[in-house]
């Protein structure tokens, strides 16, 4: 079956890198190449494979701790942008603010570690970049700068996670303040998305 091709694949992957814990950048790679676009799989501490099924299709997933609990974050072509538990093996939380697909979700160790609020933050076809805190279930700011979809968000290695770097389909990509919510630059240059 599917699901056995999958976890002998997962299996070898782990044996050959040799990996203990943690979250696996090259997993969403696998996720695709691999597994049905219904289901998300994801490896729990004892290793195995543990099964959600949510969404209509996951375009993008990451991986955070809080307080020593472990969550995962997806968004989809279904618009919403999910949470969930890895320990307790259960979606916690859905967010649907988006009006078409969402692109990217990634957790922001911004808001963690200067406001000790768990966040996250996506980017959608709907020219909007969103971010949800998900442990009170409410959406924080949105930015909405771009003229066409937004493809990609990466928070900033330096300053804690305060810069934003975003890529549209309006051939730019944009370095966004978290905290004072400003577009700072855009970059243009691009001849395509």
């Amino acid at each position: 079956s599917q699901e056995e091709k999958v976890q002998v694949i997962i299996q070898h992957w782990i044996r050959i890198l040799k990996i203990k814990l943690g979250w696996i950048h090259e997993f969403e790679k696998l996720v695709i190449n691999y597994v049905s676009s219904f289901v998300l799989f994801f490896l729990n501490i004892n290793q195995n494979i543990q099964m959600f099924i949510k969404h209509s299709a996951v375009n993008s997933i990451d991986y955070s701790t809080f307080d020593d609990c472990q969550f995962i974050c997806s968004g989809s072509l279904d618009e919403t942008v999910r949470v969930w538990d890895v320990d307790n093996n259960k979606q916690i939380q859905s967010f649907n603010g988006h009006s078409d697909y969402v692109n990217c979700v990634k957790f922001s160790s911004y808001h963690y570690h200067n406001y000790h609020r768990n966040v996250i933050c996506s980017s959608s076809i709907d020219r909007t970049i969103r971010f949800w805190d998900f442990k009170n279930n409410r959406q924080l700011q949105i930015f909405n700068r771009h003229t066409s979809d937004v493809c990609g968000i990466e928070f900033s290695p330096f300053n804690g996670g305060r810069y934003l770097c975003s890529g549209s389909g309006d051939k730019t990509i944009r370095l966004w303040d978290v905290e004072t919510s400003r577009s700072l630059y855009i970059f243009s240059g691009h001849k395509d998305a």
